[in-house]
This record gives structure tokens, sequence and C-alpha cells, in this order.
């Protein structure tokens, strides 16, 4: 039986098994709740029932294989009754038990034994609060939830059984398929879970909490199986800090946190990243009745110029673009509205026609087609039963049918969650509109659906991120020139040098033709500014004297090399080793200032030209290679190709290399040249 075979038995069960005390008849009555119509059956050497179910004493006496069993036991004791399943032949278990990888070495160890003692089970845990599955009415869960029985919709994949209990008593109108609370992930990294939901049709979309990813090239595996099926990936990740930090001696090691490369990973493989909870549920609810956006392109319609200004500062807050209406357009809706009224996008419609379907409809399905990506109607309701909400039916019956006329996408959204009653999204999620509960999250979700979409229409160009583990041997450094020898036979190009001692300074200057750059030399030599080490611009032999005086108080071995000018813009191109990504580039503006401007983009690898390119682009050193304000551009293919030989350098060497950084790479009209490198790696 496959992993995923036996995930999908667990998840799907005919038959459940449920072991341990209260929290096991908390599952019993959980699954008879919802409605489980398979077997379920009880073990218990000390109880005569559970839920009203008979109790047998052993595994032995079980009347079959269960599909699915519940353990709720000490550690030691959960351990022993999976090894009996796993001899058994049953696919999988919830291992409730915590006190494992979480609690320290000895929870470290007790969980390797569960591995072991699993076998080819799939094991949701431990230190989890297990699943319900809505679809098919299986609960093995022992505590309340707030969802109901659905036919279709979101899988929800969190690390925290909190949040994911949490969630489930949500008021946004989010169907959910699958809550799964997975824990420690023993014997299942996210990817797995992620594959076999891909196979049931009735997932819409799936969120993911994350607070850590074991298995980063699987993961990109299955979001990218996840584009390609086109079911959509919400992630909230928590624990922003960076994680596990080495210390590096080089500016690149400093710059990319953890953090920083989970944005990465998602940006890369299609993968919508939420900052908040609100934002997660928002993006989850339009991702499963909506689905992903070819672009980012948002109209806007209300009955109040503050609202239109609401979401107009909200869309330029999060880079969503409002283009301007078509002229045609403009002038049939200047013609159906009020001379008084301003017609724009966003569109402030004002209450001439409210309560006027025929007008509200026409005026709709004027500004629908435009053909934005996703229409906005700002909608409040009154709350309360005893509410009459007839005006605000016939404007929601307006936009519905102008929707259906025009064929366009449009949602309806209250600017605040409270002011879409339970009654109204119900209704709205009927007709087939969207009920968006807070502007802001409404058009981040917009946002969100777009970067999938847009991932969707690439899919094929994607490629998953490299596996890599370090390989064994001492940390070494090498030195500048030895650094850049090794990047110059990738074909990184390197100013013309001497290597020499400090007798020989002003000779090799004198070969090179001024000016020059001093530098001294040595393998524990990583910021040569920071400890005087570097003279630039030196015109004449008597200040290649008087520099090599100063640093040969500390330093015995020398580089002098001709000038690289005139320069355009100074990079940074880095690489170093994550103890969860492995080995990683980074690319930004560069020079003395590098850790203050702190103007980077993290990539992983391998890496795609078009990749390093849109990253280049996003930098302020992008905008000085492209000719800022008609100054001189820079050698953007030469940089491009630097960059490139630079990762292809990391991935031949990717056993050994710890950290390289070229800092700077000059950039002039006709070049890109690294002036600075250095290199630390396995020996």
């Amino acid at each position: 039986m496959t992993k995923k075979e036996a995930l999908r038995r667990l998840l799907q069960p005919k038959s459940v098994a449920v072991f341990g005390g209260n929290s096991a008849v908390a599952v019993v009555r959980q699954c008879k709740k919802i409605g489980f119509d398979g077997d379920i059956w009880a073990v218990s050497p000390s109880r005569k029932e559970m839920g009203g179910i008979p109790c047998v004493a052993s595994i032995a006496e079980l009347p079959g294989i269960p599909d699915a069993s519940f353990v709720a036991a000490p550690p030691q004791a959960s351990l022993q009754i999976i090894a009996e399943l796993s001899a058994l032949g049953a696919p999988g278990a919830v291992c409730f038990a915590a006190g494992f990888a979480e609690a320290g070495s000895e929870g470290e160890a007790l969980q390797k034994q569960l591995r072991e003692a699993a076998g080819e089970m799939a094991i949701i845990g431990p230190n989890c609060h297990g699943f319900v599955n809505y679809l098919d009415g299986v609960a093995l869960w022992p505590d309340e939830h707030g969802g109901v029985r659905t036919k279709r919709g979101v899988a929800l994949i969190t690390q925290s059984g909190n949040i994911a209990l949490n969630l489930t008593m949500q008021q946004r109108s989010l169907d959910f398929a699958y809550v799964i609370s997975i824990g420690n992930n023993s014997t299942l990294a996210l990817g797995d879970y992620i594959e076999m939901l891909l196979e049931d049709e009735r997932v819409a979309a799936i969120g993911l909490h994350i607070e850590g990813l074991r298995d980063i090239a699987g993961f990109s595996r299955a979001a990218i199986a996840a584009l390609q099926k086109g079911v959509p990936l919400v992630a909230l990740k928590t624990g922003r800090s960076t994680l596990g930090a080495e210390i590096t001696m080089s500016h690149t090691g400093s710059l990319a946190g953890s953090d920083r490369l989970y944005s990465a990973l998602f940006e890369r493989v299609g993968v919508a990243r939420c900052d908040t909870v609100p934002q997660f549920l928002e993006t989850l609810k339009f991702m499963s009745l909506v689905g992903p956006l070819r672009d980012n392109t948002l109209g806007s319609m209300s009955c109040s110029g503050g609202e239109a200004s609401l979401v107009a500062d909200c869309a330029d807050r999060l880079n969503v673009s409002m283009p301007a209406l078509s002229a045609s357009s403009t002038a049939q809706l200047r013609e159906l509205l009020s001379p008084k009224v301003h017609v724009a996008n966003p569109l402030d419609y004002h209450l001439y026609i409210w309560g006027n379907y025929e007008q509200l409809n026409a005026c709709f399905a004027k500004f629908l087609r435009n053909g934005f990506a996703c229409t906005v109607l700002v909608l409040d309701y009154p709350p309360g039963e005893g509410a009459d909400q007839s005006n605000w039916e016939i404007t929601e019956k307006a936009l519905i049918d102008a929707v259906q006329s025009t064929g366009q996408c449009a949602v309806i959204v209250a600017s605040l969650p409270e002011t879409l009653p339970a009654n109204v999204r119900a209704r709205l999620k009927a007709a087939g509109t969207a009920p968006m509960q807070g502007i802001e999250d409404c058009v981040f979700a917009i946002r969100a659906a777009a970067g999938v979409g847009m991932a969707q229409a690439r899919v094929a160009e994607i490629e998953p991120v490299m596996s890599v583990s370090a390989g064994s041997g001492e940390p070494t450094s090498l030195d500048e020139a030895a650094s850049k020898a090794a990047l110059a036979e990738y074909g990184i190009r390197v100013p013309g040098a001497w290597l020499c001692s400090a007798e020989g300074t002003v000779d090799a200057a004198n070969r090179l033709g001024y000016p020059v750059v001093l530098k001294a030399v040595s393998d524990q030599l990583a910021h040569k500014s920071e400890a005087g080490a570097v003279a630039v611009g030196l015109q004449n032999a008597d200040a290649v004297r008087q520099a090599t005086d100063r640093m040969a108080k500390q330093f015995d071995r020398f580089l002098v090399e001709e000038m690289v000018q005139p320069t355009v813009a100074e990079l940074i191109v880095g690489v170093s080793r994550d103890s969860s990504f492995g080995l990683t580039l980074l690319i930004g503006t560069g020079g003395t200032l590098v850790e203050l401007v702190r103007d980077t983009k993290s990539l992983l690898l391998p890496v795609q030209r078009h990749e390093i390119a849109d990253a280049l682009d996003g930098l302020m050193a992008g905008a000085l290679i492209n000719g800022y304000r008609g100054a001189a551009a820079g050698d953007r293919e030469a940089v491009l190709d630097a960059i490139e030989a630079i990762a292809a350098f990391a991935l031949q060497h990717s056993d050994t290399l710890l950290e390289l950084d070229v800092n700077p790479l000059l950039v002039t009209p006709q070049a890109a040249v690294a002036v600075d490198a250095f290199i630390r790696r396995l020996e």
C-alpha cells in the first residue's frame, strides 16, 4: 500500500477504532454527532463501553482491520498500540498523545520509535488534535468544532490543534471539507497531505497553517502539482523571526533569514501567503467560491465616496491595479447617472439610483463590461432580524443579474465583517456570489487570487526546489584572490590584478596602470572596509606606497587591481546555506551600505534567468542599471550572465559550499565585474 493510499483510507474510513480514555469516548460521540455511517470499534482492557460502543479488550479481538484508528493513550502505550496495528496491516492512525519531539531529546527518541513502530502506516501526529472530514462525516476529533457537513469546500491543514479548532468556529461562511491537525508530522510531510487531497475533486482550495517545513523540496513538488491541478494553496506562516541562524562571516548570511526564504518559496510555487487570520479566511473563501484570477485588475462600485476612497487606498497599499474606465463606458455611465456623479474607477454612484433595480442593474452591467479581473460592490447591511433589507436585496439582485448578463466576475464586500449578516451571506452564496467581509482583506484576497492565477498560467516553467545536504569536512575560507580565481573559471569577470608582497605593490601598480585599488589578502578577512584593508582610486606610486605601509602593519599579502570605472550600480550577489532550505541565492543593492539599505531579494535554487531578471528589476540598483532618470544604463545582460554563473557555481559545489559573497559586483555600461569575493566551503 502506498503512503497516499494509506492516508486516503485514514481520512475517508469505512471503519474506525478508538483506544484510550475520555478523549477516545469524545471521538465516538463526535463520529456519531457528525453522522459517520461506518463501523466504530472500541478497544480498552478496563472499560466495558465507550460512548455506547461495547469494548473489546485487545486489538486481536477486533472484528476486522480498521481503516482509521484514534489512539489516545500515554506515549509508551501509544507506541505499543501502533506497533500492533501496523502488524495487523492497518493503514493509518491518529496519535493524540503529546510528549514526543516537542518535548526535547527524550521526546525525539520516542518519536523515532513511533516511526519505527508505524512501519508503512500513515500517522497523523503525535501531539495533534486529529481530523474532521466534513464531506464524508468522520470526526476523529476529541473536542467540539464549529464546522458542518458539506459537499465541497476548503481543506485546512494546521500544525496547531488549537488554531484548527478556532478556525472551525469562524463566522465567515467558509465551508470546510477537511480540517486536519497534523502536530509533529512524525511519518508524513505536509506535501503528502497536499498530494492526497488533490485527488479529491470535492476540495476547492487548501489552507495551510505552517510553523516550519521539514521537506522543502517535497513541499515545492506538491505545490506545483496543485498549480497543475488548479487547486489554490493559501498559507498562514507563523514565526517570522530568523530561526536557527548560524554564525556567518558573509553579508549574505545576515541578510537572508528563514522567513524571507519562506516568502521566496511561496512566491516561486504559487502559494498565496497571508499575514493575519482574517486575511487567511477571506482569501480561502475567495479562492473556493471565485477561484484564481488572470491578473490583479480591480473595479470598485459603491454609493459612497468614503467607501470608494477606502478601496482605492487599499488597492494602492497592496499594489492592486485599478485601471481607468473605457471612454465608451464613461460616456454611458455619465448618461445614466446624475451629472453630479463623477464617473471613474472606483465609482461612487451616489444614492440617486438607490432602490431602483433597473438603473442599478444597468449601471453595474456597464461598469462590469470594462473587463476587470474582479469587481467589488461595497454593501454594508443593517443587522437584526427585524431590519428592512429590501433596498439592499434590490442592489444585490441587480449585481447578480449584471454578472450573469456580462459573464464578468464580481463580489459583494462589507466594510466590516459584522455588517454582512449570516442570512445575507447564505443568500449570496446560494446565488453564486462570494460574500466578502472587510474591504482590506477582500482586496488582499483578490491580489492573492491573481498571484495564484498567474502562477497557474506559467506552471510549465516552474521548477521544484533542490534538496541538498552539506557533506562532511572542516569549514575553510578562501581568500579573495583564490575566491575570484574559482569564480573566474565559471566565466565571471574579475579585474586585472597582481598578487604580491608589500615590496611588490608599487611595481604591480605601475604594470597595471593607474588608478588602482590596493587590498590586503587573508582568508580571515571577509569585510575589508571595516578593517581598513582596502584603498581605492590610488593615482600614483606614492599613494600606493603610503597605503601599503599602513596595511603592512597587519598584513603581508596584497592584491593590486585595476580600478573598474565608470560604475553605474553596485550589487551584492551571494549564496548561503540554510538548515531547512539548503543553498539559497541573494541579490541586492550592494557596496559598503548593504546591510543598512537591505534592498535584497532571496531566490531558491535552481534558479531561472527570468527569475533573476524579475528580482533585479525590483531592486533600487535595478533602476540604476536600467538608466535611472536618463543616466547611462548598465550592461543588464552581463549582470544576468554573472548571476547565472554564480548560481551554476553553487549548484556544482552544492555539497561543499557553505557561503559565497560577491560584493560588490560592479556594473558598468559594458560589463559586470566581481571586484570582491569571498567563499567558505568544506574541505
